[in-house]
């Protein structure tokens, strides 16, 4: 009995002994204790860090669903900023048409609505450009419907103005019906319908016409 009690009085010293070691200033506690203090704030700054940056990162794939009676429907199918189209006429010259923006609400329409828009075309006797305010390119055709004021101007300094026309580009024609308006270096003229040869520079007008004609102005061919 004497010798047990000897024995366990050893090994709870010595257990003592380590408890006092590790806990002694200096020690493995306050090495551990130092360690974690250091470590311990920088993990929570990386876990934070991968919260916020997680969400915005790509995933491959992603799933959401949408209520159709609260999404908008966008009803142009193509919208286009500073947009051209280029082609050739009937006896294959070329024209270019240009918009500061254009609008395709149906692919089956064929239709584009345009802003700002100016056509460069190719006449018997030289270029001339057009330029109006707005109006509808039926892309089949290759008519402009034009709403406002169309212009032409060709390179030998001839100008005409007329409203509510449309320009076939195949054929160089300006064409108006619905009472038209106009203006050229002879004078001005107003009509119920209007069919002018731009290359020929003809132009025939019928009903309620009116032209009235700037002296010295008129110059034959």
């Amino acid at each position: 009995m004497v010798i047990k009690r000897r024995i366990e009085t050893s090994e709870a010293k010595e257990l003592r002994n380590k408890r006092q070691h590790f806990a002694a200033p200096g020690g493995s506690h306050d090495k551990l204790v130092g360690f974690l203090a250091r470590v311990l704030p920088m993990g929570v700054g990386v876990l934070a860090a991968l919260m916020v940056i997680t969400p915005l990162s790509p995933r491959g794939e992603v799933s959401f669903l949408l209520d159709r009676n609260e999404v908008d429907v966008i009803d142009e199918r193509l919208s286009v900023d500073n947009a051209m189209y280029r082609g050739r006429d009937a006896i294959g010259r070329p024209f270019s048409l240009t918009a500061g923006e254009a609008v395709q609400r149906s692919s089956a329409e064929g239709k584009v609505r345009m802003e700002d828009l100016m056509a460069q075309l190719l006449l018997e006797d030289g270029p001339a450009q057009l330029s109006a305010p707005g109006g509808v390119y039926d892309i089949d055709a290759d008519i402009v419907a034009v709403n406002g004021e169309l212009r032409l101007r060709t390179a030998d300094g001839y100008e005409m103005t007329a409203s509510g026309v449309s320009f076939d580009l195949d054929n160089r024609l300006m064409l108006g019906e619905g009472r038209v308006e106009g203006a050229i270096p002879a004078g001005t003229f107003s009509a119920d319908t209007m069919r002018t040869d731009v290359d020929a520079r003809r132009i025939t007008l019928d009903g309620n016409a009116r032209l009235t004609l700037i002296p010295g102005q008129l110059r034959m061919p």
